[in-house]
């Protein structure tokens, strides 16, 4: 088992107390590919964070690999690419990879994980000098240094472009393939659906749906409805849609009708807003 939450709790402040996670479940296997989806404020970040041992639960535990976060961290188990932290401007791509892997008891990739990140061409280019994607690649190849069993990465590819996206997720499957377990967090809802064997909802500090893709867009019932009528194409979302196409087809210059589940936007929308509470 790489990871198991069990009844964890996370509150900040002393007076008035925020609940940021409340009393959350969870079991991810080894090797499973898992996104962590939900809107701002939601416990994604927190719930990552004590999955690194950055902070501790309130009540619960929390174990990976069997042990304690840090015990997993200290053996080089688990690494992180997060959104917070930065990189030392002022040194070389290649030099940053080096002085990191020499802070590590056991051997590292070493530059290899250039290569793995897919920025071995700029090991000699400052790091003041490299793109946001450029960057965010870095910190992925620190990440990969240890060959860790469990990759936690944290809205990875913020500030990269659409290709960009497109090719470290290319790498990230490749990593995957290998059997290492993956869980992100991510605001690209179609980051989710393409490379996701699960997803984990969450809202309100609150789990509020655990599946697949095609299980967390059938969990709300509903289903969405097209059709187009005086020339206009309508989209609704329904839990009675053969009512509701009953209703349409009785109007006559209603035509294309089409039914399907939901996507995933919909279904993200439908658990996660204020209606859903």
């Amino acid at each position: 088992m790489s990871i198991k939450i069990t009844d964890v709790v996370k509150t900040f402040g002393l007076t008035d107390k925020v609940t940021a996670v409340d009393h959350i479940n969870l079991t991810i296997k080894e090797g499973e590919v898992v996104a962590f989806l939900g809107p701002n404020g939601a416990g994604k970040t927190t719930t990552i964070d004590m999955i690194l041992g950055l902070t501790e639960p309130t009540a619960g535990k929390i174990t990976v690999f069997g042990g304690s976060p840090r015990e997993a961290i200290s053996q080089g188990r688990i690494s992180a690419v997060l959104q917070t932290g930065g990189l030392l401007r002022d040194m070389y791509v290649g030099e940053a990879v080096d002085y990191i892997a020499a802070t590590y008891p056991n051997k590292t990739l070493g530059r290899s994980a250039l290569k793995r990140a897919g920025i071995e061409n700029i090991a000699d280019r400052k790091i003041s000098k490299c793109s946001g994607g450029e960057q965010q690649r870095l910190k992925f190849a620190l990440a990969l240094l240890p060959n860790p069993d469990l990759l936690i990465l944290d809205e990875p590819t913020t500030g990269m472009d659409v290709n960009g996206r497109r090719s470290f997720w290319t790498t990230m499957r490749e990593e995957a393939t290998a059997g290492r377990t993956v869980v992100f967090a991510t605001h690209y809802l179609e980051e989710a659906q393409d490379f996701a064997d699960r997803i984990v909802l969450m809202n309100h500090g609150k789990i509020v749906a655990d599946g697949s893709v095609k299980e967390i867009r059938n969990i709300t019932g509903q289903r969405r409805i097209t059709w187009i009528e005086d020339g206009v194409t309508h989209v609704q979302l329904s839990t009675n849609s053969d009512e509701f196409a009953r209703h349409l087809l009785a109007r006559p210059n209603v035509h294309s009708l089409e039914i399907a589940a939901p996507s995933l936007d919909d279904a993200f929308v439908s658990l996660t807003s204020e209606d859903a509470q």
